[in-house]
């Protein structure tokens, strides 16, 4: 078996790790911080606290996005370099790139700095703006995530 066949199947599992962590994030654990009112009896957190924790797990969580950056910049250029060019990759690396550092380096610094400035912050439109932002900047890294996959997938599978 080739040595770049581990190359390959890492950098699928790198891709399908982190799409799957972004729906159990999105889906799953954020729904349950903040509706604590429904699981706990005795204490029950506030939107405000609850998005302090939702904000240190996606601070934390940016620490993998940027490997995911990382990863996906270099094996995308190096394919490219050697000849296997794809306009649906392109794209789609292209965008994860992109979509990962603005969550990771923009967004998510940006609504924690927000956070710490207290209360009235975090109810301000400003905060409410980037926080959809932040959402929707979320949900097109997931859908590029999952382009990438399936279109390299596909491409390795042919060769």
């Amino acid at each position: 078996m080739k040595k770049n066949i581990y190359i390959d199947f890492t950098y699928l599992i790198i891709l399908a790790a982190t799409f799957g962590a972004i729906i159990v994030l999105g889906a799953l654990v954020a729904p349950v911080v903040f509706h604590t009112d429904k699981i706990l009896h005795a204490v029950v957190l506030d939107n405000y606290n609850a998005g302090i924790i939702m904000g240190e797990v996606f601070h934390r969580f940016s620490y993998w996005i940027y490997f995911l950056t990382f990863c996906v910049a270099a094996y995308e250029a190096v394919m490219y370099k050697k000849g296997q060019r794809d306009s649906v990759v392109f794209a789609s690396s292209v965008v994860v790139v992109f979509t990962s550092l603005m969550f990771s380096a923009v967004y998510s610094p940006k609504i924690m700095s927000m956070q710490v400035l207290g209360r009235e912050a975090t109810e301000s439109n400003t905060f409410a703006n980037i926080h959809i932002a932040s959402e929707l900047d979320f949900k097109v890294l997931a859908v590029a995530l999952l382009v990438l996959f399936v279109r390299r997938l596909m491409l390795l599978r042919r060769a």
